[in-house]
């Protein structure tokens, strides 16, 4: 199909030919190759589109998942801009209790040389926030954060729960995490499908998430 065609046919309902105009808004099917107006057309055109939709979506699957992504899904430092590597050592990029923000380890020693030779009180480096003084004053600030749906927060509650054994309690936090748009609770459940704690092993589940 070529690229004019393709432009015209998402202009008309691709069952009924009923135009895009005025107040008339057209849905687009997940393919992207076609338009409908109405959820009934789009079930009446279903059998002659069904094959071409199945293969084009496998596509964009596929795309998705290959194509080389700007920066990790840890994504950039908010002082400095840069990508966030990667990384086991969680002192590559520090993860803040206050405000549940990553920070590069450059940002977070040039902030730590700052406040030293000031005499200033430890903040944080991006939401200037005291730093805690104690790991159950920390823990609080995280529940706070967990109270307002920060995803960070979550995931990070359930791997907690996951090294204290509660599994079921784990569960629930990766995947609210995941449904928050965690990259690392999509992860964690895909792990949690596969060696089965706390749910039933599911191969499709730990594919989807692990893909997610």
């Amino acid at each position: 199909m070529s690229a004019d065609a393709e432009s015209d046919d998402m202009m008309f309902c691709a069952s009924c030919g009923t135009a895009e105009v005025d107040d008339i808004k057209l849905k687009k099917c997940a393919c992207n190759l076609v338009k409908y107006c109405s959820a009934a057309c789009q079930k009446d055109h279903r059998p002659q589109h069904k094959e071409a939709c199945k293969k084009r979506v496998a596509e964009l699957r596929e795309e998705l998942l290959f194509k080389q992504p700007e920066s990790s899904h840890l994504g950039d430092c908010p002082i400095c801009c840069l990508p966030l590597a990667p990384s086991i050592d969680e002192k590559a990029s520090p993860m803040m209790s206050c405000c549940s923000k990553r920070i590069c380890s450059g940002c977070s020693f040039a902030d730590q040389i700052r406040q030293l030779k000031e005499a200033q009180v430890r903040k944080c480096p991006y939401c200037r926030h005291q730093l805690p003084k104690s790991q159950e004053e920390a823990a609080q600030i995280r529940m706070k954060r967990v109270e307002v749906n920060d995803p960070v927060a979550i995931w990070r509650l359930g791997v907690r729960c996951r090294q204290e054994g509660d599994y079921e309690s784990a569960f629930q936090h990766y995947k609210k995490a995941a449904e928050l748009g965690n990259a690392d609770a999509h992860y964690n459940l895909s792990c949690v499908y596969r060696d089965g704690e706390g749910v039933e092993k599911d191969k499709k589940k730990e594919v989807y998430h692990l893909e997610e």
